[in-house]
C-alpha cells in the first residue's frame, strides 16, 4: 500500500514538471521573436528542482548577455507555469564539443561558418514597411531630423554619416526604417542595431571567420546602425566598426547613425568613432510640442479606427489630459492610445478621465514618491471607515481583516517596498501574511466586481488626491 502511494506521488510530480516548450513558446510571444531567435532560443533546459531550474547556454557572453537584460522576465514567465519556481541557474555548454563527440558524420566546420552568417543576418536586415516617411509625423521638434533623412534619400553622401540622436521613443529608429525602406529600392541596404552588430562580431570571432563578417558589411550601399551607444567599451568592436565606416566613406557608401545622446557624450566610445560622427551632419530629436502631442494623437485614434469596423472616438477631455501629461515620449503617448482603446473594445465603453487615470498610471507624470504607506493606510481607513489604529491591531474580524488586506494590497502594487519592509509598517506582520494578503485580494477582484471596482477607485484617489470617487 505504502508503494503505491509512492508512486502516484511520483506520477503526480513528472504531471507538474515544467513544460520548457510552453516556456519557450511564452518567451517568444512576450519578448519578440528577434530577441528570441537572437539569444534565447539558445537556451537548454537540462533539470527542475524544488525551487529553481537549471538551464544551459553555450558561452560566458551569451549567459552574461541574457542575465543583465532578459533573466527578470524570463523568471517570470517561468513562474507562470510553476509558482514555486523562485530561481535560475546557469551552466556554460558549448555545444560544438559536444555534438562533434556524438556524431563524427558532422560536416567541417568551416562549411557551416560560410552559411551561418549571411542566414542569421538577412533575418535582422529587414526594414519595417509600418514606419516609413509617409506616416512619420512632424513638428518642431524632429522637422530638422525628418528633413536630413529625406534628403539623404535623394541624394546619398551628401550628408555623410548622418547622426540622428534623441531620448528614448522620439522616433529616431522610425526614420532610420524610413530611409531604408526608400532607399533599398535601388540600393543594397544593411539595417542593424548596434547590439546585433555587436552579436555578429564576436560569433565570427568564435567560428574563425572574420573575412566573412567584413566582407558583409564593407560591401554595402547603405549601413543603417540603429542605438550605437551600445557599442560602448567594446575596444575590439570599436576597432572593427572604425575600418568598416573608413571603407564605406572611401567608397561613397551612405552611414546613417542614431544615438540617445550626442557624439560627444558618448561614454566609452574611441575618440576617433566620436570625431567622425562629429565630421557628419548631426541632428536631434527633441521633446516632442503640445501641438505635435495633439497631432500624434488625432493620427493614431484614425489609424486604429480604421483597423476595426466599430470606431471609437475617445473624448476631448481624455485627448488633452493625455496631451499635458505625457510628454517626454511619441512612443508612451502612442501605448497610451492603444490602452485606452483596448479598454474600451474589452468593456464596451468609453473611459471617464477616472478610468482613464487608473489605466495610464504607469505612463503620467506622478511623483512616486508622494505615495507613502501612512497615505495608503490613511485613505483606506477613511474608504472603508474604520480607525488606523482598528487596522494595525491584530483583531481578525472580517470588517477589519478586508481593509487590512486592501491596505497591504496597494502598498505592495503602488510602491517600490519589500514584503518585509510592508510587514513591518503594518505592525510587524511576517512577509508570508503579506504575500497571503495580496493573493486574497487578487483573487477577489477577479470573481467581485464591486471589490475591483473598489480597489479602482483607492487607487484613483492615492495617486491623484482625486476626492470626487470618494465614498
Amino acid at each position: 500500500m505504502e508503494n503505491t502511494y509512492k508512486n502516484q506521488d511520483l506520477n503526480k510530480s513528472k504531471l507538474n514538471k515544467l513544460d520548457w516548450e510552453l516556456v519557450q513558446n511564452e518567451m517568444r510571444k512576450k519578448l519578440g521573436s528577434e530577441v528570441y531567435e537572437s539569444w534565447l532560443k539558445k537556451i537548454d533546459f537540462i533539470e527542475e528542482f524544488s525551487s529553481y531550474i537549471l538551464i544551459s547556454v553555450p558561452t560566458r557572453f551569451i549567459r552574461d548577455w541574457i542575465t543583465s537584460r532578459y533573466l527578470d522576465q524570463i523568471l517570470k514567465i517561468v513562474k507562470r507555469f510553476k509558482k514555486d519556481l523562485t530561481r535560475i541557474e546557469f551552466r556554460i555548454i558549448e555545444k560544438n564539443q559536444n555534438s562533434e563527440k556524438d556524431d563524427v558524420n558532422i560536416p567541417p566546420r568551416k562549411s557551416e561558418n560560410i552559411s551561418f552568417l549571411k542566414d542569421s543576418l538577412l533575418q535582422y536586415n529587414r526594414v519595417d514597411y509600418n514606419k516609413r516617411f509617409e506616416n512619420f509625423i512632424t513638428g518642431r521638434s524632429n522637422k530638422l531630423a525628418y528633413e536630413a533623412s529625406l534628403k539623404v534619400t535623394e541624394n546619398i553622401s551628401q550628408y555623410n554619416p548622418l547622426y540622428i540622436y534623441g531620448g528614448v521613443g522620439m522616433g529616431k529608429t522610425h526614420l532610420l526604417n524610413a530611409i531604408g525602406f526608400e532607399l533599398k529600392k535601388s540600393k543594397k541596404v544593411m539595417f542593424i542595431p548596434a547590439e546585433r552588430f555587436m552579436y555578429q562580431f564576436i560569433k565570427s570571432i568564435k567560428a574563425n571567420d572574420m573575412v566573412k563578417f567584413k566582407e558583409y558589411f564593407r560591401n554595402t550601399d547603405i549601413l543603417l546602425i540603429d542605438d550605437i551607444q551600445f557599442m560602448n567599451g567594446k575596444e575590439a568592436m570599436q576597432e572593427e566598426f572604425f575600418h568598416t565606416f573608413n571603407a564605406l566613406l572611401e567608397k561613397g557608401s551612405q552611414i546613417i547613425v542614431s544615438a540617445d545622446r550626442p557624439p560627444n557624450k558618448l561614454s566609452r566610445i574611441q575618440e576617433r568613432i566620436k570625431s567622425r560622427f562629429s565630421g557628419g551632419l548631426v541632428v536631434d530629436i527633441q521633446k516632442p510640442d503640445l501641438e505635435l502631442r495633439k497631432n500624434i494623437i488625432e493620427r493614431k485614434i484614425e489609424e486604429l479606427n480604421k483597423l476595426y469596423p466599430d470606431k471609437i472616438d475617445i473624448p476631448g477631455e481624455i485627448r488633452d489630459f493625455i496631451s499635458l501629461e505625457i510628454s517626454n515620449s511619441i512612443r508612451e503617448l502612442v501605448g497610451a492610445i492603444n490602452r485606452l482603446i483596448s479598454f474600451s473594445r474589452i468593456y464596451n465603453k468609453l473611459p471617464n478621465l477616472a478610468e482613464a487615470k487608473v489605466v495610464l498610471k504607469d505612463l503620467l507624470n506622478i511623483n512616486e514618491n508622494k505615495v507613502t504607506i501612512d497615505l495608503i493606510q490613511t485613505l483606506v481607513c477613511k474608504f472603508f471607515k474604520i480607525s488606523k489604529n482598528e487596522m494595525l491591531s491584530s483583531r481578525r474580524s472580517r470588517y477589519l481583516v478586508r481593509p487590512r488586506q486592501t491596505a497591504i494590497y496597494l502598498t505592495k502594487i503602488l510602491t517600490p517596498k519589500s514584503l518585509p519592509e510592508i510587514g513591518r509598517e503594518f505592525s510587524n506582520r511576517d512577509h508570508t501574511t503579506i504575500i497571503h494578503s495580496v493573493k486574497t485580494i487578487e483573487k477577489l477582484k477577479e470573481n467581485d466586481k464591486e471589490m475591483a471596482e473598489n480597489i479602482d477607485k483607492l487607487k484613483n484617489q492615492i495617486l491623484y488626491n482625486n476626492k470626487e470617487n470618494e465614498i
